[in-house]
């Protein structure tokens, strides 16, 4: 591949992340059915002509900011705690590290509510990842004998995957639906509903810090 070739790919590299950042901005303050392909090429600095020679129409736009959405989603759902560590200060962690991310982060936050505005599968709808994630770690949780023996997995998951996303939707309007302080009321109500006695006294509702914080 000659220079100049290269030079060309990175521009064009530049230009589609503008152009999903631009989305991501557009339908997060107008919702994506009203959004319009010029508003986010002007945001971008971009005619319509290289917006389109990107993606095709505004739903390829869509498709983009939330595999964008997604792939943060992961950097912060995934996260490896250290061996032995409690699967629910995890769970408590990484709820944290979301608020904050969704605070700072408008493809992150865009992603999220493409979910609840366009149909999408399950595999790319970031909702139902989250969903997915919250539960599964609450079943390694129970497995591990850090829930009470009556909470059912399942159940834990629903409270704190509806708490979350309607932490993320109200969010949208009043940024202190995603603070610190917001998470850490819900943990301190919900932990010892969830948790033994004797572990409750080892968990930080307010986080250990460990959450991820993407860039």
């Amino acid at each position: 591949m000659t220079e100049q070739s290269m030079v060309k790919q990175e521009r064009a590299a530049r230009t589609r992340d503008a152009l999903i950042r631009s989305a991501a901005e557009v339908f997060d303050r107008e919702g994506f059915p009203v959004a319009s392909l010029a508003a986010i090429s002007a945001l971008a600095g971009v005619s319509n002509g290289a917006l389109h020679f990107h993606f095709p129409n505004k739903a390829a736009l869509a498709d983009a900011v939330e595999e964008a959405a997604l792939a943060r989603l992961l950097a912060v759902a995934e996260a490896e705690p250290a061996p032995g560590a409690s699967r629910v200060q995890l769970l408590v962690d990484v709820t944290h590290g979301l608020a904050e991310n969704l605070r700072g982060d408008v493809v992150l936050r865009a992603g999220f509510e493409l979910s609840g505005e366009v149909s999408r599968a399950p595999e790319v709808d970031l909702r139902e990842r989250w969903r997915s994630w919250v539960e599964g770690t609450l079943e390694q949780a129970y497995d591990g004998g850090e829930l009470r023996p009556e909470v059912a997995a399942g159940d834990a998951g629903g409270a704190v995957v509806a708490a979350t996303v309607g932490f993320e939707v109200l969010g949208a309007r009043d940024a202190e639906w995603l603070s610190a302080a917001t998470v850490t009321r819900f943990w301190r109500l919900l932990l010892p509903t969830l948790v033994p006695a004797a572990l409750l006294a080892e968990l930080e509702p307010e986080g250990t810090g460990e959450g991820v914080r993407e860039g």
